[in-house]
């Protein structure tokens, strides 16, 4: 295997690039000074120079708000951008990983998981260009392998957990969703999956966030019960919250991924959120 990881610096980058080289399998990683996805010849050119058997997509435009009023760069990124890779794995023959996400679908029309097949229906233009990213793929190459995750954190870039043990620093109390339902993702454990369905050849379609069904006013909780800190959790529902901190894009209120595609490719499910949110914090 040689495999090329983009998005290298971002949360999930790191850590692939991280359990590829523990397990002795060459590979590189790559972010924006290596070369521009929206550019397709500079794209096709640095892949076919390197030549991976496999390349894990992470890089990505994730900035959900500022997508609404930017949906030009997001497209040109999230889509474009996607196409180019997958024209370039086309190239040189090689498989495709795109990690994708939850926004994929409506996230209201039901409270039940989705699953890996369901309808698709995005409510934002990130979710909307993710999905078009998918749609890429799909359409270019048989080689190709899509995981979706939902409520990311992992040691780079700003998360969830990070602004929660940065506001408690400076908060007796924090007001947090209790009608947005899902589960957290550690990049470090997803990225292992990433790794073992790259190994597999198995192609298709995954979710696989860490085992849990639960509210961001539960995660922060648990967040601040783990870290010791007394920072008191107001539960307040998604309208009460957009009164004090109005929001460009549209949140699902139901971004449960169902697991059921890893269980029939016999892969196994992530850890437990708690025990992901543990390792973590010591992490950090």
């Amino acid at each position: 295997m040689k495999v090329l990881i983009t998005g290298v610096k971002g949360q999930l980058g790191y850590d692939v690039v991280r359990h590829l080289d523990a397990r002795g399998i060459e590979n590189r990683g790559v972010d924006i000074e290596d070369f521009d996805l929206t550019d397709e010849a500079a794209v096709r050119a640095y892949i076919g120079e390197y030549k991976p058997t496999c390349i894990v997509h992470c890089a990505a435009y994730t900035a959900v708000d500022r997508a609404e009023a930017d949906s030009e760069t997001c497209y040109a990124v999230n889509v474009t951008g996607t196409k180019n890779v997958a024209l370039a794995a086309k190239d040189v023959g090689s498989e495709l990983l795109y990690v994708s996400t939850d926004y994929v679908f409506d996230g209201f029309s039901r409270e039940t998981p989705w699953e890996a097949d369901d309808p698709k229906d995005p409510q934002n233009v990130y979710g909307k260009t993710k999905y078009e990213g998918e749609l890429e793929v799909q359409k270019l190459l048989d080689q190709y392998y899509i995981v979706r995750i939902c409520w990311v954190f992992g040691k780079n870039g700003n998360n969830f957990v990070k602004t929660m043990l940065r506001l408690a620093q400076s908060h007796d109390e924090i007001s947090v969703v209790c009608d947005q339902h899902g589960a957290p993702t550690y990049t470090y454990d997803v990225a292992r999956l990433l790794c073992d369905v790259i190994a597999s050849h198995k192609y298709g379609v995954y979710q696989a966030p860490n085992e849990g069904d639960i509210t961001w006013y539960d995660f922060a909780v648990e967040i601040f019960r783990q870290a010791g800190k007394d920072t008191k959790v107001i539960p307040v529902s998604t309208e009460e919250y957009a009164k004090k901190n109005p929001a460009a894009a549209s949140r699902p209120k139901n971004s449960r991924l169902s697991r059921k595609s890893l269980d029939e490719a016999g892969f196994s499910r992530l850890p437990d959120y708690k025990d992901a949110l543990a390792r973590y914090l010591k992490e950090l």
